[in-house]
């Protein structure tokens, strides 16, 4: 699975809001009194609260609780963090159980997939009709988007929605994704640059205003949906990186349920 170089901003805000504001006050779990004594707030209200008062930078979506008894995870678009209210410590990093799951990364491919029903799926390549719905995230380049592709194209019960997300390291992935843009019969050049045929094929660049507006349109879905390694795929409502054609069996076998 190729990925793009990974970014630092998530993980800059916290250090920086960390560094300024130093230890947190202790938030005590329980119910919590507001001054007045007259009224009590929950738990993940007073977590909520503490969170706001000792890093006022980080805008977050949501505080949940962990299963770790103390531990509060702090969601930030499609990226994770988990707070500790009692010492004020905020933490970056994995969390991952005894069998070596990677509960963090399972976690974000949740939020990523409840954050795909509002995608534009007019603006994405169509291809099929079937029951079941497969969007895509690709690039034309992509070997391992190529051997998922390969896989898609049998299943004759799946519509698939796909974004093209070109990456740095394939100069010639953008103008493959123009060329399918351009055509009057999309979801055949798009099979065209999935099987490799426009490789060593002489094609016009196409540089239309239109088509420069959605392949900025799909790069920058994308980056808000917080997938910046390709392929990745949201199949029936599960999300699945990489090119996990067992995953992907399986997500299928849901009929779109």
């Amino acid at each position: 699975m190729k990925k793009r170089s990974p970014s630092i901003l998530f993980i800059a805000i916290f250090m920086f809001a960390f560094a300024i504001h130093g230890y947190a006050d202790p938030v005590t779990e329980g119910t919590a009194k507001t001054k007045n004594n007259q009224e009590t707030v929950t738990v993940k209200e007073s977590v909520e609260e503490g969170f706001k008062k000792n890093f006022p930078n980080i805008k977050f979506d949501a505080i949940n609780p962990t299963d770790i008894k103390g531990i509060y995870e702090v969601v930030v678009g499609t990226k994770i963090g988990y707070f500790a209210p009692e010492t004020g410590y905020l933490i970056v990093g994995e969390i991952r159980d005894k069998s070596g799951a990677n509960l963090t990364a399972n976690r974000r491919n949740e939020i990523i997939a409840s954050k795909a029903k509002s995608l534009p799926l007019d603006k994405a390549i169509k291809i099929g009709s079937g029951p079941s719905t497969v969007i895509e995230f690709t690039d034309p380049d992509c070997p391992f988007c190529r051997k998922a592709s390969t896989f898609l194209n049998q299943k004759t019960d799946a519509t698939r929605y796909i974004f093209f997300v070109p990456l740095p390291n394939h100069p010639d992935a953008e103008n493959k994704a123009r060329f399918v843009f351009c055509a009057t019969d999309r979801a055949k050049a798009y099979e065209e640059a999935m099987t490799g045929k426009l490789d060593d094929k002489k094609y016009e660049t196409c540089k239309k205003p239109e088509v420069e507006g959605l392949l900025k349109a799909h790069k920058g879905l994308a980056n808000k949906m917080g997938i910046s390694s390709t392929p990745f795929f949201i199949a029936n409502g599960k999300a699945i990186p990489g090119a996990d054609i067992p995953k992907l069996e399986e997500a299928l076998k849901q009929d779109g349920k």
